[in-house]
């Protein structure tokens, strides 16, 4: 099994998981990179993504993997990829996948916070997501509940960019259960509204194993 990593940046954050597949799929038609594909009645290119990125966010550790087919070597495959791909997504590696997507616990994450109107001191909000609980709704596509996403920050904490901005840094648990940026967020405007800011941007930066080691 052959694995890419790669980035998700710029306009590139506006596309979909569901178009980001049907883009993978023609880039490696057009820089002629074999790759497995399913059987069956309708065969289609066999692609397994890490974790689906919502739409606005951007990531530098995008993974994906896929079988290689043919005499293609896996150190050419990101440069033929990159020749083809679409403005915002760049292939950084391609390598032999030696571990399951299910090994990955931890994600690194950072979010840009815009104030407009009101002038927040960042200690308070480092404060709020380093605290014994940090109590929240969280909601399902079924249901919703009151809980404690706490356990779920590895750590947080959150610095002035310049007037109006505030950056925040967090590890956050990616295993199951969970907690998105955009969680992390709201959890923040639930707790303390006079936190909570008018705009937010975030971006994967890195994933790791259950012990913090980097994943690959």
């Amino acid at each position: 099994m052959n694995r890419i990593r790669f980035k998700k940046e710029g306009r590139a954050k506006f596309i979909s998981h569901l178009d980001l597949m049907r883009t993978m799929q023609r880039v490696f038609i057009r820089a002629g990179v074999g790759i497995k594909h399913t059987e069956g009645f309708n065969p289609h290119p066999y692609m397994n993504f890490a974790m689906p990125l919502s739409v606005g966010t951007e990531s530098l550790c995008e993974l994906m993997d896929f079988e290689l087919t043919g005499e293609c070597l896996p150190e050419s495959v990101p440069g033929r990829l990159n020749a083809v791909m679409p403005e915002g997504i760049t292939v950084t590696e391609c390598y032999d996948a030696k571990r399951k997507f299910k090994d990955i616990k931890w994600l690194d994450i950072e979010a840009i916070l815009f104030y407009y109107d009101k002038v927040v001191d960042p200690a308070e909000i480092s404060a709020l997501l380093s605290g014994n609980e940090l109590i929240m709704e969280k909601r399902t596509k079924r249901s919703s509940a009151r809980v404690d996403v706490r356990p779920l920050i590895g750590s947080a904490s959150a610095s002035p960019l310049d007037a109006g901005r505030i950056l925040l840094k967090a590890r956050l648990a990616c295993g199951d259960p969970a907690l998105s940026p955009a969680q992390l967020i709201s959890a923040i405007g639930q707790n303390a509204p006079e936190l909570a800011p008018d705009f937010t941007s975030a971006r994967r930066i890195e994933v790791f194993d259950m012990d913090m080691n980097l994943f690959r």
